[in-house]
């Protein structure tokens, strides 16, 4: 749900932000937290048990986090990373493995060894851990914690952290390429008279005192950002999809002034489901079922733990992102950041600077959806809506090993990339097999853009390697230079990376292959050209 948000609404009066900032110059702290060093690459996440308390009035929180892993390679005297960001404290830290020096550098803590480390070995590393965690300022985009109060002035209670990193309040292997492949147990306790929510299921729930802990479990892996928890004055109210793998537990957690308003609005969500499944293959976490949790900012995708912020309106917050209307026909929230079950959480980046594979995948969900309810047409036209929020600044792709993203651009000419290909293919069948296949091939996996890329030209059976060269290594858009003389075309490309093969059909069905060199072709008539408009390209009358 990130930064095409803002970018989308600028008519809004909203500025332009960004998960990830974008210095000219990185720095050893940048390679470190966004490089799989070698205080990283000997070990595996298997899983993490976490125990979290938050103290609303204090503004702080306390808690531990056990991390199970697994030794990937044989390495002697190594030095394990955790990665726990300031003002937050590690008060104490065993393993069953000796550590000789335990050393806080910035935003990391570094334990030395004196050991021999063997291939398949699994240990166990226990940190407790408290502070007072940096406070959000614009959740979800500038992340942190939110220490709100609901209508009612009863503390509300959770984080967005994809930015800035789960390591902003727990100790952990904060990289997107390692996740706990056995899951997460999460452990939360409140006050007696909240709720504490986290992914997953709930598999206990207990009084302390004057205190009630809630025991969650995920079984899938997960990516550090999505492992949150939200506390609050929370209601339930629970439903089922009969889904491609048989029935999927939906399970809605929202504000108590809000039940009705919610019982409404999620409606949307059983005709989504349908959608996704058919054209992404069924939903990624069966086992963790599918949450919706209210939270106090406009939302965000965790992983079978959706945040919902979207206020029970349709739109974003009540207005169109395409500019066609089609927008005011559901709720954004709730489809777009479902959209990520499949592209973020069950095929997540290695790397930040890949986002695109997350947010464009995802925002061309929102198309799909369309078409799915509405028709091609709507589809078509949503899509083309979304084009005048794109600012070709910069790169989709970003710096890789440095916590970078590329331009915000990921969304909206992302989905309008993927638009293209699908124009391109031809083979809209072809073309839901290979997003079905996507995620069947790449199940709860980390990948890299090439792998993206290659199964895309590996299935569709079409060199498609300088269109997404084209889309998402620059920010040049591709111009068409025709000029028309009764049923005579002239026309070549301007404005494109060398080679670029990118047939172009008329809105006829004619075929252009247009290159730098300028050709001449024979139309079917002499009546204006027409173009098919679901390429995103510019043309340019000569």
């Amino acid at each position: 749900m990130k930064k095409l948000l803002l970018l989308s609404v600028l008519a809004m009066g909203f500025s332009k932000a960004q998960f990830f900032e974008s210095p000219e110059k990185f720095t050893k702290t940048d390679s470190l937290k966004g490089s799989n060093t070698k205080f990283r690459n000997f070990w595996d996440v298997k899983k993490y048990d976490i125990v979290l308390e938050p103290n609303f009035e204090a503004k702080s929180i306390k808690g531990s986090n056990k991390i199970s892993i697994e030794v990937e390679k044989n390495v002697t005297n190594p030095i394990f990373q955790i990665d726990l960001q300031n003002p937050m404290k590690a008060d104490k830290i065993k393993a069953n493995f000796p550590i000789v020096e335990q050393r806080v550098d910035g935003d990391f803590i570094f334990l030395h060894t004196k050991r021999s480390f063997k291939k398949g070995e699994k240990f166990v590393i226990d940190i407790d851990f408290s502070g007072n965690p940096v406070i959000a300022k614009n959740a979800p985009w500038d992340g942190g914690w939110m220490f709100a109060k609901d209508k009612n002035g009863n503390p509300w209670m959770t984080v967005a952290d994809e930015g800035i990193g789960a390591s902003i309040w727990l100790p952990c292997k904060d990289i997107w390429s390692d996740e706990p492949d056995n899951g997460t147990t999460f452990k939360i306790i409140t006050p007696k008279d909240l709720v504490g929510i986290a992914g997953g299921r709930l598999i206990k729930q207990e009084n302390i005192g004057d205190k009630k802990s809630w025991l969650w479990e995920v079984k899938n892996p997960i990516n550090a950002y999505s492992i949150i928890p939200s506390i609050g004055k929370y209601v339930n109210f629970k439903d089922t999809f009969d889904g491609e793998k048989g029935k999927l537990d939906l399970d809605y957690w929202v504000l108590d002034y809000n039940l009705d308003k919610a019982k409404k609005q999620f409606e949307q969500v059983k005709p989504m489901m349908k959608s996704f499944e058919s054209w992404f293959g069924p939903y990624p976490f069966y086992e963790d079922s599918y949450k919706l949790v209210e939270s106090p900012h406009l939302g965000m995708e965790h992983q079978s733990n959706v945040a919902y912020g979207n206020k029970y309106m349709n739109g974003y917050l009540g207005h169109d992102m395409s500019g066609t209307g089609i927008g005011m026909k559901w709720d954004y929230i709730i489809i777009h950041e479902t959209g990520h079950e499949w592209f973020a959480n069950n095929i997540t980046a290695k790397d930040q600077a890949d986002m695109w594979i997350h947010e464009s995948f995802t925002t061309y969900s929102e198309t799909l959806y369309v078409e799915s309810l509405w028709g091609k047409a709507d589809g078509d036209k949503y899509t083309q809506g979304i084009r005048n929020n794109i600012q070709n600044d910069k790169a989709i792709i970003g710096k890789y090993g440095v916590r970078n993203e590329g331009s915000g651009d990921m969304y909206p000419k992302g989905s309008n990339m993927i638009h293209t290909i699908r124009t391109v293919i031809n083979n809209d069948e072809k073309f839901r097999q290979i997003l079905r296949g996507l995620n069947k091939d790449f199940y709860h996996q980390t990948v890299t853009s090439e792998q993206i890329q290659n199964y895309f030209i590996e299935k569709s059976g079409v060199d498609l390697k300088s269109i997404f060269d084209q889309y998402l290594r620059t920010a040049k858009i591709p111009t068409l230079e025709y000029k028309q003389t009764g049923n005579q075309l002239t026309y070549r490309w301007t404005n494109v990376i060398p080679n670029l093969k990118f047939p172009i059909r008329l809105a006829d069905g004619q075929e252009l292959n247009p290159t730098e060199q300028s050709q001449t072709g024979t139309l079917k008539s002499d009546k204006p050209v027409e173009f098919n408009k679901n390429y995103y390209i510019f043309y340019s009358k000569q």
